[in-house]
């Protein structure tokens, strides 16, 4: 059974094992790439990119995979390609946000 984190009262993320279990809210055509705030059970990422078909969670894979130090194929898209409301699985992330503990 996973083991639930953070302050909201739904979780935006969990761990199976090593695995970062995230729920994103993606904030697509920013001024920057910028890891937001807590928005009920997901994080808000903030992304350049334009999107367009699946181009920004490209994009956010890319940027994540810095955030994270882990290479972009340790992080599977879950569902939301083309959505901004996104989940993520990140394999063995070396490094965490505030927002996130272990």
């Amino acid at each position: 059974m996973p083991l639930f984190s953070g302050s909201s009262p739904t979780p935006f993320y969990y761990w199976e094992d090593d695995i970062l279990v995230l729920n994103i809210l993606g904030r697509p055509q920013s001024k920057r790439d910028a890891i937001g705030k807590v928005i009920g059970h997901q994080l808000e990422v903030h992304v350049a990119a334009i999107p367009r078909r699946g181009q920004a969670t490209a994009h956010m894979a890319r940027f994540l995979a810095g955030e994270f130090d882990v290479p972009v194929a340790a992080i599977q898209v879950v569902f939301g390609v083309k959505n901004v409301n996104k989940q993520l699985r990140i394999k063995s992330p070396q490094k965490l946000p505030a927002a996130i503990q272990r």
